[in-house]
């Protein structure tokens, strides 16, 4: 809020609307809008129909202005100025509530905002105890930035960030439990022979590739790159293939075999 003080010469015969706008450090048509809705009319006319504005005119575009710095919508500030004291009161404490809520609402905005960029740069808000804790001993922390170093500049990762900031570790121990007992379940299928592209084999591929949908959105193109990488990258590699031997071929095939079900033909997936 930018204004000079009007001397006496500015006041002696009334102020012009482009005066008091320099004066107050307002537009000329905001001083057209506030006189349209009746919060600060000017007091007098020139003969030619011109806007003349008083000193208690200009004192009382001074408290608009106060009011407005402070937030509060101009038919409250109507409200404000031309309410007895008690009324007054009771509004100014009810613009104060108001206030605080918003302010509240922005700090929690700004805490959000926190996890994000936190998330986007360590891949996963819990600390190194308790991702062991809940992804088992096995889990090594450096394995979030790996994948943020190979991938963060994915869409993908992005998703990933989003969701991870919002969870917590009750969550992620939700999700580790539901990966346990899927793997426990694709070991046994794969013991018992049971063949891609079978009905059982689908499903699992299915579930499998919903298990990767809780981190990003996963399609069925994705899914068959992801599968290939089970057989070709040491560390996928060696985490199906030391729960049974030719888990991670197995798997492969089975999502192959899914995508192919589902109108994706796996020799030509892509990334996307």
């Amino acid at each position: 809020m930018t204004h000079r003080p009007a001397d006496d010469a500015d006041l002696a015969d009334g102020l012009t609307v482009g005066a008091v706008a320099a004066l107050a450090g307002v537009t000329v048509r905001a001083l057209h809008h506030w006189d349209s809705i009746g919060l600060v009319r000017p007091s007098e006319r020139t003969d030619a129909g011109y806007r003349r504005y008083t000193a208690a005119d200009l004192g009382r575009i001074h408290r608009v202005l106060v009011y407005r710095e402070l937030g509060v919508p101009l038919t409250d500030i109507a409200e404000l100025l031309d309410a007895p004291g008690a009324d007054a009161m009771a509004s100014l404490r009810r613009q104060r509530d108001q206030l605080r809520e918003r302010v509240a609402e922005l700090q929690r905005m700004g805490d959000g905002l926190d996890r994000m960029i936190e998330a986007r740069t360590s891949g996963i808000l819990l600390s190194d105890e308790e991702q062991r804790a809940i992804f088992g001993g096995h889990w090594q922390p450096s394995w979030p930035g790996q994948a943020r170093d190979r991938w963060g500049d994915t869409v993908q990762w992005a998703q990933y960030a989003e969701r991870a900031a919002g969870r917590t570790p009750e969550q992620w121990q939700q999700i580790s439990d539901a990966v346990a007992a899927l793997d426990a379940e694709l070991v046994a299928a794969h013991r018992a022979g049971v063949m891609p592209g079978s009905d059982r084999a689908n499903a699992l591929a299915e579930r499998h590739r919903a298990s990767i949908g809780v981190y990003f959105d996963c399609t069925h193109a994705m899914h068959v790159c992801l599968g290939r990488t089970f057989t070709t990258d040491p560390g996928f590699a060696g985490h199906y293939d030391g729960m049974a031997t030719g888990l991670s071929a197995w798997l492969r095939d089975i999502i192959d075999a899914n995508a192919r079900a589902n109108g994706t033909d796996p020799a030509s997936a892509r990334w996307t």
